[in-house]
């Protein structure tokens, strides 16, 4: 959906959850800044300020301050809400109520709102729906990243198009993980608590034995992720076996993610982004679902799934097994790039360029 235009170049306000040591914020703050159009200053809403102004040579505002980020609207002349899931109340309402604030001030000063890349919900309380459902119309320009999100508006009247997640866009990698390690991108979830772990540690451990490879626990969010190993070590639920094979890595950003996800037989992904940057790396893949959002590009990689919460058989293993060493579909990757493309069609219309300048992040 894109409403009115002719707006000129200048000065956006990026806003999402950048900055948290989150590899998939940082990749997804990577391809808006590779697709912003030329002309455009970004200003990016961050809580580790120095962090992304180092890695991303950008200007930043802590996000953590309404207040500050308030100001710093007032300062640009665009307001995108990039990627993600920004729009929803699991995180809580005064999360909700923050983008809110942002949504209506933005149209108040008569600034283009662009919702980029976008998930809309969860939203579990009834007040929830009733915001997001007021706030979808003041958006200048609207793109879903998933066709849930594009269905629950278009169920209130609001008619938007939807592609792949953006992280798609970032660049594939050679695949070269033939007998090599098998790679997990885990979370402490809620669905998993004590012994639910065991199944998924057992089947991990009988892989790993049966086919002779080390494990590499790769934290995807360095404050949630960090620690997982030794957590459920420390509580006995890692067989011991499993424990020698095992160790914790330290990556800092997306491209060195991809390069171990490049030299992986396996990735075992619970999170989103983890997946999506395992298949751009080739890499054979399975997933263990938390939340639809990851069911759903699963499916569309086609690689096997396990939803969290669901009864454990023992064809778990077997499919792992089944994966080792044998990556994904070339032509169902090559597909979700392309469709990753309808993003950045529709933020140029957002955001025009102007003539005899461009913008390049470091």
């Amino acid at each position: 959906m894109v409403v009115g235009g002719g707006f000129g170049g200048g000065k956006v306000l990026l806003c999402g959850y950048y900055g948290e040591h989150n590899l998939g914020d940082d990749a997804l703050l990577e391809v808006l800044l590779n697709q912003l159009p030329a002309g455009w200053e970004p200003l990016v809403t961050a809580r580790d300020q120095d962090l992304v102004r180092q890695r991303f040579g950008v200007a930043t505002t802590d996000r953590r301050s309404l207040g500050g980020v308030l100001r710093a609207l007032a300062g640009c002349d665009a307001l995108v809400l990039g990627g993600g899931s920004l729009l929803q109340d699991s995180t809580s309402f005064k999360s909700l109520l923050y983008y809110a604030a942002l949504i209506g001030a933005a149209r108040l000063q008569g600034k283009p709102v662009g919702l980029w890349g976008q998930g809309l919900g969860p939203l579990r309380r009834r007040r929830s729906r009733q915001l997001v459902r007021a706030l979808l119309p003041l958006a200048t320009a609207i793109t879903w990243r998933d066709p849930a999100s594009a269905s629950l508006a278009a169920g209130w009247g609001i008619g938007a198009p939807f592609g792949s997640d953006p992280v798609w866009a970032l660049p594939t990698r050679p695949w070269h993980g033939q007998g090599g390690p098998i790679v997990l991108c885990w979370r402490p979830v809620g669905q998993l608590q004590g012994p639910a772990w065991r199944p998924y540690l057992e089947a991990l451990d009988q892989l790993a034995a049966g086919a002779d490879r080390p494990v590499l626990w790769l934290p995807f969010h360095q404050e949630q992720d960090r620690g997982l190993l030794a957590n459920l070590h420390a509580e006995g639920l890692v067989p011991p076996r499993l424990m020698e094979r095992s160790v914790e890595l330290a990556v800092g950003d997306p491209a060195a993610a991809l390069e171990q996800f490049a030299g992986a037989s396996l990735v075992l992904a619970m999170r989103l982004h983890g997946l999506i940057l395992a298949a751009l790396a080739g890499a054979p893949c399975a997933a263990l679902s938390y939340d639809p959002k990851v069911a759903a590009a699963a499916a569309a990689i086609g690689c096997p799934l396990q939803v969290l919460g669901e009864p454990v058989g023992t064809s778990l293993g077997e499919s792992w097994a089944t994966s080792l060493d044998h990556p994904p579909s070339v032509e169902r990757v090559a597909a979700l790039r392309q469709d990753s493309q309808l993003h950045a069609g529709v933020l140029e219309r957002l955001l025009p360029k102007r003539s005899g300048d461009t913008h390049s992040p470091a």
